[in-house]
């Protein structure tokens, strides 16, 4: 045996000595949820698209694709739009009184709206949120083929109605080549796209453990999904809430 390898054997054995064999990094807590509602009818929204595959990458944000329909007249459907996006889009604008839907467009924790390829207004609107927003501090992990979530209490006000915990399943990588339409010709690379929205629980201001099949993470061509807490949209007989979120994890 040489000496090199005995000397790598035994920093090896003392590093494993120091650390404990169950010992993990804790997450990184989120600072924001920045959605971005884009459509592949869209000519504006390649440079969101491409803003958004970036912003992706920082662990301290969560970036989540939503491929919209309303634009799918204009000669090419949109392969990844659903009709649930669309709406949740128009919710949000309806929240927020000022009725204005447009891709691209995204929504930072469910409140504050930007175009989509405003890079430095995205980032001024994360940092103006990051010191109050996501108070819900949320701990997920998989186990005995379940997955367990830990909600942290809070304050925050929810409203009559619980929060809702909501788990987005979405696939990471994903290119488009588009034929028609307004884009055609081009290749579109998106992150995050969002395949499905699963609600596993409820939240109303005290710690709580959810636990929901893992089967509600396994949805097709998904290959990553987020936990949310976000507060109901609407609310009957009062008035219609604003979806902020209130919590998320990876």
């Amino acid at each position: 045996m040489s000496v090199r390898y005995r000397l790598l054997t035994a920093l090896v054995t003392l590093l494993s000595a120091g650390m404990p064999a169950h010992a993990q990094q804790a997450p990184v807590q989120p600072r924001a949820v920045v959605e971005l509602f884009t459509s592949q009818g869209c000519s504006s929204c390649p440079a969101a698209d491409a803003l958004f595959v970036e912003l992706a990458k920082d662990p301290s944000l969560i970036a989540l694709t939503f491929p919209v329909t309303y634009w799918d007249y204009l000669g090419w459907k949109d392969t990844l739009g659903q009709p649930a996006f669309t709406k949740r889009q128009k919710l949000y604008a309806k929240a927020r009184g000022d009725g204005q839907v447009y891709t691209p467009q995204a929504v930072v924790n469910g409140t504050s709206h930007i175009v989509g390829s405003d890079r430095p207004g995205i980032e001024t609107m994360v940092r103006e949120q990051a010191t109050t927003s996501l108070p819900v501090k949320i701990a997920v992990k998989e186990a005995d083929g379940a997955l367990k979530i830990a909600l942290s209490a809070s304050e925050i006000v929810t409203g009559e109605k619980p929060a809702g915990v909501w788990v987005v399943s979405f696939s990471r990588k994903t290119l488009v080549p588009i034929e028609r339409g307004e884009n055609s010709g081009k290749t579109v690379t998106y992150a995050n796209v969002v395949r499905a929205v699963t609600r596993v629980g409820d939240w109303s201001g005290a710690a709580v453990s959810l636990t929901a099949p893992l089967a509600v993470t396994q949805q097709p061509n998904a290959d990553g999904y987020v936990v949310l807490v976000q507060t109901d949209q609407h609310q009957r007989g009062g008035p219609v809430l604003a979806g902020t979120i209130l919590g998320a994890a990876r």
